[in-house]
């Protein structure tokens, strides 16, 4: 008999619960940055396997986590694929020009 597997619920912050600092720090990591760029360059949901970043997937599972913990991105779980995308429209709300003055900035 086959074992089935449950992941653990993807845990989102409220609005409320999104920080200016803890955004900045999530954003200060060139990879996440790197992450966040790539959201933001596409309008639908990428799973974790589509982002081309230099790490291993561990690594990119934790740079993940905390641009979820800061609020960031959203995640979703279906079946093995965990699909992100950006909270452009909470960041927008929350901090106007944050967000699209960060991407602007050079590489």
């Amino acid at each position: 008999m086959a074992k089935t597997v449950t992941l653990p619920p993807i845990v989102h912050p409220t609005p409320d619960e999104i920080t200016v600092e803890g955004v900045l720090r999530a954003l200060a990591d060139p990879v996440r940055l790197a992450i966040v760029r790539q959201l933001a360059a596409v309008d639908h949901e990428i799973a974790c396997g589509g982002l081309t970043v230099p790490v291993t997937k561990s690594t990119l599972t934790h740079h993940l986590s905390i641009l979820r913990q800061a609020g960031v991105v959203a995640g979703r779980q279906e079946g093995t694929t965990r699909f992100n995308s950006l909270r452009r429209n909470d960041l927008d709300a929350l901090f106007p020009g944050l967000l699209n003055g960060v991407l602007a900035a050079q590489r």
